[in-house]
This record gives C-alpha cells, structure tokens and sequence, in this order.
C-alpha cells in the first residue's frame, strides 16, 4: 500500500457479532415465520457525534459482507469491498461520518442464513432456512442501527443489491432516512435478470453434491456453486471491459488444443472466478438471496407507487454506469422517473466506465466527486451548519 493510500484508510478494523433477536423476541419474516435467534456481523468506521446525527449504513450487494473497508490485519492481500470510497477525505470520508457496514441476514460471513444452527434440529438450517425479502434484511438492519444508539441515519446507501436494500430503507423507515443513495442499482429486477438468476439456482440445484442443501458434513456442491458464479461474473462485465482485458488471447498455449480444456485467457479467468468463490461462498446463501432479490417489486404500478412513496421526504442519488447491461442505465432512468412523478428530490448521474455491472466497486473519479458532493450537502443539514458560499 502506497503511503498516500495509507494516509486515507481506516487501517486495521474489527469484525464485531452481536445477537439482536432471541425466542422471546423473535424476528417476524414477510412470509410469516418467525426466526430466532438472529445474529448480524458489522464493521463500523469513524466516530459518531455527540448529536448522533452522522451515521451513514452501507448495504453490500449478493456476495458482499460486512467487510466494507481497511484491513483485518497488516497481510490482509486486499481490503474491504468499498475500501476506495470509504476512508479519512474519501467520499465516505471517516473524519466527518460514522460508517456501518453489516452482513446481511442469509448470508454466510457472520449473519444468520442457511449456513447457520438450528436451535431445534442442532443442525444447519440448510433449506430449512425461511424463506427472506429485502425488507426482512433492512428489518435486521434497523435492530443493528438501533443498537449502536443511531436513531436517525444521515444517509443509506449501496451499490446493486445493496442501492435496492437501501431504496427498502427509504420506504421502510421513511423518518429514518433522510438521504438514499442508489449505485448501480434498479427498482427490480428485469425478466432477464430473473431468467440469469433461475439459471444460477438450477446450477446449485443440479449438482450432485446438493442433497437438497444439506451438504455441510459431506461433499459440498462446489461444482454447481462455480458455474453459478461464472454465470453472474459474465453479466457483472462489459464486453467493452472483457476485449480490453482479453480479447481472443490463449492461456499458456500457442496453438489450440483441439480438446475441451480452457484454451482461451477469458475461460481460465471465469473458471478461477468460480473456483476462488466456492472457497468463501454457501451455495444455500446464493438461492435464498437471489430468490430475495426476484421478489423485490416496490413499485409494481403507478398507484402502488404513489402509496409507498407519499411518506417519504428523503433525497435521492442515482448512478447508473453506461457499460451496465446488468442493471442498467435505462433501469436507473425509471428509478429516476418514477421519484419525479412523485415529486421526490432526486439527483440523476451516469457515469462513463468500461467495467460494467462492477465498476461501482472500483474507483470512478466523476461519481466520487458526486458523492462526496451529495454526502456534504447531507452532512450540512444533518448538523445545522449554512452551504459554503461560491
């Protein structure tokens, strides 16, 4: 790490756990069942102020976890996921905001999901595990937020799945989110994206490894889990990003192969993707939170839409990115016009990338700028203090 990016990150951080609902203070799912006990992994980065009014709670998206930025320890290889953005006079800048990151309830990285005990078996829950909504993740969200003493956030906010879970937020607890921040995100997901998503299942599904989710003490479905993951890391690229990164270049050959192993750069890159993320990844997680993800609808029809919307005074960033065919710009443009007919303060920006889907994970000069804009301006009403004049 050089020293200019040292002197602008959180450094060394702590994973905390913490329980937040018990047996008899269980947490009640949209399907109707109840849950408990329910733990959440989270990170948090700054200070918060006296007055409690610079919190900012930042949501991963499907692979993400609490890890959001520094480093567990000194030969940690890579920080956080949003380490770039998040740090003393980054956008998230840690001098001024209170920084929580938590994992989401499904998950696997320290939240309660598939992975987890059941109480009454002493066994994983595997799909025994209820069924989860996006809702159901903000639900867990708030109890972590109430617990650390935050009782109104300056701002929510999250890339793809995450920008959706923060939109959940805004509409959820309306007297809570004064700020919502959208990065690569949709209103909902298209009948491809869903098509994308049943895809991945099925590859979990059908691997012989499955035993229908009950795979910890055996063999686990590692092959039907990569293939999954080489399935999405496809839509999270451009073809722009891939030409440039690999165009038609061989893996450690000359000529072909005239067999079926890799023989393209591009095949051998998708199949480490698949490879390294069974290592840390629960194929359970995988299907409960993309099944999470196909039933977010919040605003199904105009009248809905109008309903849900009516309470809420918050205001809205969108960022779209041009080589996003994932979720792409035309999504963030009906995010935007769905706000406006009803007559929310939004702000609209897309931003020129080739990295595609992913590129709200690596460093993108003109939206930082955006951010660290839009988070001041928050910042100032949250504390009282006048807009800088010029």
């Amino acid at each position: 790490m050089s020293k200019e990016s040292a002197s602008h990150s959180v450094g060394i951080v702590q994973t905390h756990i913490v329980q937040l609902f018990d047996e008899h203070h269980p947490l009640a799912l949209d399907s109707g069942a109840q849950l408990a006990p329910v733990q959440v992994a989270y990170e948090t980065y700054g200070q918060l102020n006296a007055e409690g009014s610079n919190a900012i709670l930042i949501c991963h998206a499907l692979s993400g976890n609490a890890h959001a930025a520094g480093r567990h320890s000194p030969d940690d290889k890579k920080p956080g996921w949003w380490d770039s953005y998040i740090g003393p006079g980054r956008p998230y800048d840690t001098n001024r905001y209170f920084i929580i990151s938590s994992n989401n309830l499904g998950g696997c990285d320290g939240a309660t999901g598939p992975s987890s005990i059941d109480p009454a078996t002493g066994k994983p829950y595997a799909l025994r595990f209820p069924m989860i909504t996006l809702s159901d993740m903000a639900r867990v969200q708030k109890a972590l937020v109430d617990h650390l003493g935050v009782k109104k956030l300056m701002a929510v906010a999250g890339g793809s799945m995450g920008g959706m879970i923060a939109l959940q937020w805004a509409l959820d607890y309306p007297d809570r989110v004064p700020a919502c921040i959208m990065v690569g995100s949709t209103p909902r997901l298209s009948a491809q994206n869903i098509a994308f998503n049943a895809v991945a299942r099925q590859a979990i599904l059908s691997d012989p490894n499955f035993n229908n989710g009950d795979h910890y003490d055996g063999p686990k479905p590692v092959n039907g889990l990569a293939l999954a993951r080489m399935i999405a890391h496809i839509t999270y690229l451009s073809e722009q990003g891939l030409h440039e990164k690999f165009g038609r270049k061989l893996q450690n050959r000359e000529t072909f192969s005239f067999g079926f192993e890799p023989d393209f750069a591009v095949e051998s890159y998708l199949y480490y993707q698949g490879s390294s993320f069974v290592k840390r990844f629960d194929a359970n997680t995988y299907l409960y939170i993309t099944k999470a993800m196909d039933y977010f609808d919040p605003f199904p029809d105009p009248e809905t839409a109008a309903r849900v919307l009516a309470p809420i005074h918050c205001k809205f960033l969108v960022v779209s990115f041009d080589t996003d065919w994932r979720f792409s710009t035309s999504k963030s443009k009906e995010m935007v016009r769905i706000l406006q007919n009803n007559q929310k303060n939004v702000t609209f920006q897309e931003v020129n990338s080739h990295h595609g889907h992913d590129a709200f994970l690596l460093d993108a000069p003109s939206f930082k700028q955006t951010l660290a804009v839009f988070l001041d301006r928050c910042y100032r009403e949250a504390v009282g203090m006048e807009a800088p004049v010029g």
